[in-house]
């Protein structure tokens, strides 16, 4: 007699793993790989033929949210102008990141719930590729310049504004005003910058 999991082949059954996984999450259910493997419609030892624990389960979960993640940043930049100015394309790329915290709460959590521990390099390897993207982005805005600390100001913003929402501390809709939110706030980081630039020194 052939169980359910028996109708996945190949890649299938660890594809329908994954996305149980995030509907289980998603839905605030128990999130166990016993969980997982019912709302898959599979044997409740199926799990164990892609991922040994629970563990590995939530660190596959978070390496496909990083790469959905960095999917949507790819596409927010697709969809802009190439002549748009720097501070468009980083509100861009900002909204787009805080929109995928309020679109997916469930998997961002679990994405940066944990410390990327340096043994799980697929983890790590998605997380860098993330950060990456956005290193590129500002060298190609802002050739010559050392952007690492720019980067990471730019990161927290967007990561801050992303889990003040999620936690209630900013209202999380409509999102025109998360959109606007965000925008306002790369504004203002570029605004003080460009102030301060021009200001004369203290001596």
């Amino acid at each position: 007699m052939s169980t359910s999991a028996d109708r996945y082949h190949h890649g299938d059954l660890r594809a329908a793993l994954l996305a149980a996984a995030v509907e289980t999450l998603e839905a605030g259910e128990t999130f166990s790989l016993r969980a997982v493997a019912r709302r898959a419609g599979v044997s409740a030892t199926a799990p164990y033929r892609h991922f040994p624990d629970r563990r590995a389960l939530d660190s596959a979960v978070a390496v496909a949210g990083f790469q959905d993640l960095r999917s949507d940043l790819v596409d927010a930049l697709g969809a802009l102008p190439g002549s748009s100015a720097p501070v468009e394309v980083i509100a861009t790329l900002g909204t787009a990141y805080v929109e995928f915290a309020l679109r997916r709460p469930a998997v961002f959590r679990l994405m940066f719930g944990n410390e990327c521990d340096d043994a799980d390099s697929e983890r790590v390897q998605a997380a860098e590729e993330l950060h990456d993207l956005l290193h590129r982005v500002l060298e190609r805005l802002f050739p010559g310049t050392a952007v690492s600390d720019l980067s990471t100001a730019l990161w927290s913003t967007a990561h801050g504004l992303a889990f003040l929402h999620l936690d209630g501390k900013l209202r999380p809709e409509p999102l025109s005003e998360v959109t606007d939110r965000v925008r306002a706030s790369v504004v203002a980081i570029f605004g003080l910058g460009a102030a301060a630039a021009a200001s004369p020194a203290h001596e």
